[in-house]
C-alpha cells in the first residue's frame, strides 16, 4: 500500500482542539517529520492510480505556476500513485458531489475554508503558518515580477506595433515617390517637371523661383486657350456676346479670344477640305470670321462688308491689320530751293535718320528724328514738306512739262500743287481751286513758303471751272472721297461710312471728273491728258466712276498711268463687267505697297467734240 498525506495551511492560526490525529501510526510519523521540516528525496507517495488532484486544480496550478509550496511541506509527487480500496470509494462518491471533499487550492494545499484539517500540535499549526505566510509573500512578489514581465512584453508588443507601422508607411511614401518619378518621366515630353529640373529649382532664388512659376502659369494658360480655338470657333457667341458685338462692347479677354479665332479660321479656310468641321459650312465659318473683325478692328457692318467684297479672307485681316498702324512718314524735297543730296545731309547733322524713297526721285523716309520734322530750320524755310508717299504717285502719272498750264481741281492743302510747281519749275501756270475757303488759306501758305510763283488761287464749284476757264494741257482731280484708304490717318471713318456716304460721294466724283475732262484742250501739244486720283478703295469711288467716265465722254481714252508699280484696277467686280482698259488704272494697299490705299487713272482726250 502507497502512503499518502496531506499539507494543509491556514491562513488563520487553529487551536489545538482542531487539530486531527492521523489513524494511522505511519500517517502520524509522516506528519511529523513533514512538521519538523525533515528534508528527503524519497518519494512519499508512489501509487499508478489517478492522482486526486482533479482537473480543476491542475488547471489553477498551471496559471499559478510561479507560486511553490512553502519549504518543509510535503508535496504530490509527480508519479501516480495507488489510493486504498477504502479511499477509493469514498472518492468515488465525493467525484458525486465536489463539496463532499476538500478541495486543492492554486498553491496544491488544502484550503481551510474547504475542510478541516488537524494537526499533531499547536507547535505544528502556528509553523505552517508562518510557512502560509512567507509563501504567500512570495507569490505575491512573483505576482508582481509577472505583471511587470507582461506589462513589459506589452510595451515591447506595442513598440514592435508602431515600428511595423512605420516601416509600412516609409514602404507607402517610397511607392508613392517611385509612382510619381515615374509620372514625371512619362510626362516630360509635355513639358513637366523632371527630377532634373527639381534638382534645379532647389538652386534659384526665391524671385527666380516666382519668375518660372509665373512663366509655367502663362504658358499653361496658353495651351488651354490654344485648345479652347477650335470649340469657340464652332459655337457661335450668345445672344448677349452677339450684341455685344453689334455694340463694339467686347472686353479685352473677348477681343483676346475673337483675335485666336480669327487666325484660326483663317488656317480653316485656307485648308478647307482637310481642316474644316463636316457639320459647318464655309459661309458659317466666314459669318464667324466677320463678326470677330468687326469686334477687334470696330468696322460697321456696311464698311466691313465693303472691304470683304475687295478681298479674300486673309488679304482682309492684312488689310484690317495694316490700316490700323501708321504709315511711314515721309517728305517731300522742293527741288525749287535744294537737292534731296543736300537735305538729306543737313537732316542728317542734326540727327535725323533718314533714307532715300526709291521709286521717287525727291522724297525721303523718315524712321527717327530728334526734332520735331515740321519745325526744323529747313523746313520752315521751305526746302521740303510733308507729304504721304501715295499722295505723290498722282502728280507722277500726270507728269507736267515746262510751260504747261495745269489745273488742280481739289488743290488743298497743296502737296500737289507745289509739285506740280516743281516740276514746272516755276514755268507756265498752275491753276489751285479749292471748294473750301478755309483750306484754300493753308493752300496759300505752303504755296508761299515753298516759293512756287506760277500759281493762282481759286474758290469755285469744279463742276463750273469749264465755263469760266478752259484749255488746259493738264487737270489734276484728286476727288473728295469716303477715305477708306487712308483709315491710318483718320479712324472715325470705321465707323462714320455708310451706303448714302458712299453713294453721295460717288456722284459728286462723277460730275467733277466729266468737268476736267472738259476743261482740258484735246489738240494741245504736250498735254490733253487728266488724271484721276482717290484715297479710297471702294469700287464705287474708283471703276466705276472711270466706267462712267468712259461712257459720258467717249472722247477719252485710258492710258498707262507710268508708275512702275502697283495693281491693276478691276475689270469684273461681283458680276460687274468693267472696260478691258480699266487694267490700265493701278490700286494701291496698305498692306501690299506699305502706304495709304489709293486709286490712279489716267486718261488722254483725243477730241473735243463729245460723240
Amino acid at each position: 500500500m502507497g502512503k499518502y498525506v496531506f499539507a494543509v495551511t491556514r491562513q488563520q492560526p487553529l487551536d489545538e482542539d482542531d487539530l486531527w490525529s492521523a489513524s494511522d501510526s505511519e500517517s502520524a510519523d509522516a506528519a511529523a517529520a513533514t512538521a519538523a521540516g525533515d528534508d528527503s528525496d524519497e518519494e512519499i507517495i508512489d501509487n499508478d492510480d489517478e492522482s486526486v488532484v482533479d482537473t480543476d486544480v491542475e488547471e489553477d496550478a498551471e496559471e499559478d505556476a510561479a507560486v511553490v509550496a512553502p519549504e518543509g511541506a510535503a508535496t504530490f509527487a509527480d508519479d501516480d500513485f495507488d489510493l486504498p480500496s477504502e479511499l477509493e470509494d469514498e472518492d468515488d462518491e465525493a467525484g458525486d458531489d465536489d463539496e463532499a471533499r476538500p478541495k486543492a487550492s492554486a498553491s496544491g494545499f488544502l484550503s481551510a475554508e474547504d475542510g478541516e484539517a488537524e494537526y499533531d500540535s499547536p507547535a505544528q499549526a502556528v509553523e505552517s503558518d508562518s510557512d502560509s505566510e512567507a509563501a504567500e509573500a512570495e507569490a505575491a512578489e512573483e505576482d508582481s515580477e509577472q505583471e511587470d514581465s507582461e506589462q513589459e512584453d506589452s510595451e515591447q508588443e506595442d513598440s514592435e506595433q508602431e515600428e511595423a507601422s512605420e516601416e509600412e508607411d516609409s514602404d507607402d511614401e517610397e511607392e508613392e515617390e517611385q509612382t510619381a518619378a515615374k509620372n514625371m518621366l512619362s510626362d516630360s515630353d509635355d513639358g513637366s517637371v523632371t527630377d532634373s529640373d527639381a534638382d534645379s529649382d532647389a538652386d534659384l532664388l526665391p524671385i527666380e523661383k516666382d519668375a518660372k512659376a509665373l512663366d509655367e502659369q502663362i504658358a499653361q494658360e496658353e495651351q488651354e486657350d490654344a485648345a479652347d480655338i477650335q470649340t469657340n470657333i464652332a459655337s457661335f457667341p450668345a445672344l448677349q456676346e452677339q450684341d455685344d458685338i453689334a455694340a463694339g462692347k467686347l472686353t479685352g479677354d473677348s477681343i483676346f479670344g475673337a483675335r485666336d479665332r480669327i487666325q484660326e479660321v483663317l488656317r480653316i479656310l485656307n485648308n478647307f477640305k482637310t481642316l474644316r468641321d463636316p457639320k459647318i459650312d464655309r459661309c458659317d465659318y466666314v459669318a464667324r470670321l466677320h463678326a470677330d473683325l468687326k469686334a477687334v478692328y470696330n468696322y460697321n457692318d456696311f464698311l466691313l462688308e465693303l472691304l470683304a467684297h475687295l478681298f479674300n479672307e486673309q488679304e482682309l485681316v492684312a488689310f484690317l491689320e495694316a490700316s490700323d498702324s501708321p504709315r511711314p512718314m515721309v517728305i517731300r524735297t522742293n527741288t525749287l530751293k535744294t537737292r534731296r543730296k543736300d537735305l538729306a545731309q543737313a537732316l542728317v547733322d542734326r540727327g535725323v535718320n533718314c533714307e532715300n524713297v526709291p521709286w521717287n526721285k525727291v522724297a525721303l523716309q523718315i524712321f527717327d528724328s530728334p526734332v520735331p520734322i515740321g519745325a526744323t530750320p529747313e523746313y520752315l524755310a521751305g526746302h521740303y514738306i510733308l507729304q504721304g508717299a501715295s499722295s505723290m504717285l498722282p502728280v507722277m502719272a500726270l507728269a507736267p512739262q515746262e510751260g504747261e498750264r495745269v489745273l488742280d481741281m481739289a488743290a488743298a492743302p497743296g502737296g500737289k500743287t507745289t509739285h506740280i510747281g516743281a516740276l514746272l519749275k516755276n514755268s507756265g501756270m498752275v491753276v489751285a481751286n479749292d471748294v473750301n475757303a478755309a483750306r484754300c488759306r493753308s493752300l496759300m501758305a505752303n504755296v508761299h513758303r515753298l516759293g512756287v510763283r506760277n500759281c493762282v488761287v481759286t474758290n469755285v464749284e469744279g463742276q463750273a471751272i469749264p465755263r469760266m476757264l478752259g484749255g488746259f494741257d493738264r487737270v489734276l482731280l484728286d476727288a473728295p472721297c469716303s477715305g477708306t484708304g487712308v483709315i491710318s490717318k483718320d479712324p472715325t471713318v470705321k465707323m462714320s461710312r455708310d451706303a448714302i456716304n458712299i453713294a453721295h460721294t460717288s456722284h459728286m466724283q462723277r460730275q467733277l471728273l466729266l468737268a476736267a475732262i472738259d476743261a482740258v484742250d484735246a489738240h494741245s501739244k504736250t498735254g490733253g491728258v487728266i488724271v484721276y486720283s482717290t484715297c479710297s478703295v471702294a469700287t464705287e469711288e474708283n471703276e466705276r466712276v472711270v466706267e462712267y467716265a468712259l461712257t459720258m465722254r467717249p472722247n477719252v481714252r485710258l492710258v498707262e498711268t507710268g508708275l512702275e508699280f502697283g495693281t491693276p484696277g478691276f475689270t469684273r467686280f461681283r458680276g460687274r463687267q468693267f472696260s478691258d482698259s480699266m487694267k490700265l488704272t493701278r490700286r494701291f494697299y496698305p498692306h501690299v505697297h506699305n502706304m495709304d490705299g489709293f486709286y490712279v487713272a489716267k486718261f488722254r482726250k483725243v477730241s473735243n467734240v463729245v460723240p
